[in-house]
């Protein structure tokens, strides 16, 4: 992750990027956040800390603008206990609960991709090799393509596989 960005909020609610030297929207920040860059925002009077405020009021932005982002339910819990429940669950396990999301899914899209770059083209397995998948033949010849031609290539598909029997029974 890039180095920190310090903005700077003024009394007018203009956000200032120091590193650019020039305004920025709520909207501009969002995208550098979501690009993983790691912000921090000051209060350009007092040098107090507002990012959380500032990354608050751009989610409630998104939720207004989709306005399904968190249940109603939550919304009443959140404001019946506040502080006293709320911020610890937030602080200690929300996020935990997050980046495992992240983690796990992330392992599955790669996981997922290494299959599909395997890309095993199962006809040319022999048919001994190929007996314990036997009940996959009806699924794949929804998949015309996937056994290298068109559906009506399908009788030589079992042309294919007799070649295949021969071959492995001479050796070659």
């Amino acid at each position: 992750m890039a180095d920190r960005l310090i903005l700077k909020k003024y009394p007018n609610r203009r956000l200032y990027d120091t590193e650019q030297s020039s305004y920025v929207t709520l909207t501009q920040v969002a995208e550098m956040v979501k690009k993983g860059r790691e912000i921090q925002v000051l209060d350009a009077k007092t040098e107090e800390d507002v990012t959380a405020f500032i990354l608050s009021q751009i989610i409630m932005e998104e939720a207004r603008n989709k306005n399904n982002l968190l249940p109603v339910s939550l919304l009443h819990l959140i404001i019946q206990y506040g502080e006293n429940v709320l911020n610890e669950f937030f602080e200690k396990y929300l996020e935990l609960a997050i980046n495992n999301y992240l983690a796990y899914r992330n392992a599955y899209q790669e996981q997922f991709k290494k299959w599909l770059e395997m890309g095993m083209d199962l006809s040319t397995f022999s048919p001994q090799k190929m007996a314990p998948f036997a009940g996959i033949n009806s699924f794949l010849d929804l998949f015309p393509q996937v056994r290298g031609g068109k559906a009506s290539d399908a009788a030589d598909g079992d042309d294919r596989t007799e070649k295949a029997d021969r071959a492995d029974k001479t050796g070659e």
